[in-house]
């Protein structure tokens, strides 16, 4: 492990949907693939299945196959993926102010600055 727990743990999150998939699965006791997809807009199957996996292999989600037919697989956070729940709840609630600061109508933060000398 490295020295830095923040490192190793931006190491285990790293990549654009694993925040979004942890996000989703805290809302839900459990969810199922194709579920979970519909609710991230934009992430292809692929993506999904290796995020997923990943996170698996972290032992931050659990993926439990039902032997029925159809086949059904749901996926849920772990004890190790629910401990992450108030980082969750922090960064967005902080990315709902940082939207609104940044989205301000009457805000001149996106204007350009001009120096008189």
């Amino acid at each position: 492990m490295t020295d830095c727990p923040v490192k190793y743990a931006l190491d285990l999150l790293n990549g654009k949907w694993k925040l979004r998939i942890l996000w989703e699965l805290n809302q839900q006791e459990s969810i199922r693939f194709n579920e979970l997809q519909r609710r991230l807009d934009g992430i292809s199957s692929v993506m999904l299945s290796k995020s997923l996996d990943e996170l698996e292999q972290y032992k931050i989600v659990d993926r439990r196959q039902y032997n029925e037919i159809p086949p059904r697989v749901e996926y849920s956070l772990t004890p190790l993926g629910r401990a992450i729940d108030p980082a969750l709840q922090a960064l967005g609630a902080w990315g709902s102010q940082a939207y609104a600061l940044n989205n301000d109508p009457l805000s001149n933060r996106n204007a350009p600055s001009i120096s008189v000398t």
